[in-house]
């Protein structure tokens, strides 16, 4: 039996999105999130999950999206704000203790507002990146937390069997923009087999409602409402849903 973790990335980034991502959980096959604790919606996320205590909610710790929650980190900085992405897709250098110290606050903050995450991930997918991998590993053994399986040094710690990195293609309308080699409908039903096939498995998601805050701070926006309807309304949840081989967990249950 394959136990499956849907994860939806982004919650705290700001009202749709946090509401994009409980519709997915309570009306569709949404099992767990991870909170950015630097973002505007951070407190309204917290609300809304002290009324929905099974909803799996990690840490999606964030280094090039918004504000850190902490001064004296220069060197994770561009003027008032984190670096872009692109300072982590080539060869880089930050101070290591600056990076251990503003994700362990995030984390904590996420303790602190009484939520006990269930493993940690990141925004952009920066703890893949050189020597954040290390950081990230440090980081999970402190808490002992799982931690999204995509990166090289995922051995050190606790992961799942097997990562699906795709899902956002589901609701991608322009096929340019896709990331999958075939047709939606041949990558769900290759996707199902995977599901059924692997001891525990994370499909990553993206699922939001649009709002102006989203809308101006994300390049990647119309296919995140296409995702909430998918999970809810479409012959692939209700599949999902029916299919004695596969489990919904979050990853408290690994």
């Amino acid at each position: 039996m394959g136990k499956v973790i849907f994860n939806s990335d982004d919650f705290g980034y700001s009202y749709g999105v946090n509401y994009g991502i409980m519709d997915a959980y309570q009306r569709g096959i949404l099992t767990s999130t991870t909170l950015m604790a630097n973002m505007p919606g951070f407190e309204h996320a917290v609300k809304l999950k002290k009324d929905l205590p099974n909803l799996g909610v990690g840490v999606h710790l964030t280094l090039t999206c918004g504000k850190p929650l902490l001064k004296n980190v220069e060197s994770l900085m561009d003027g008032d704000k984190f670096k872009n992405l692109s300072f982590y897709t080539q060869p880089f250098k930050v101070d290591g203790d600056q990076l251990y110290q503003e994700w362990n606050e995030q984390i904590q903050k996420v303790y602190r507002a009484g939520i006990f995450p269930t493993h940690l991930d990141s925004h952009h997918h920066t703890h893949t990146f050189g020597m954040n991998q290390e950081i990230i590993i440090a980081l999970a053994k402190k808490y002992d937390l799982p931690v999204r399986g995509n990166f090289e040094k995922k051995n050190e710690v606790r992961h799942v069997d097997y990562f699906e990195p795709h899902f956002d293609d589901v609701g991608e309308a322009v096929i340019e923009k896709r990331q999958i080699d075939c047709s939606v409908e041949e990558y769900l039903e290759r996707l199902l087999s995977i599901l059924r096939a692997h001891k525990t498995i994370e499909v990553m998601c993206h699922t939001a409602y649009l709002d102006q805050a989203l809308l101006n701070g994300s390049s990647f926006v119309y296919p995140r409402a296409n995702q909430v309807e998918f999970l809810i309304h479409s012959e692939f949840a209700q599949l999902v849903k029916e299919d004695f081989s596969i489990e919904l967990i979050t990853y408290k249950d690994i």
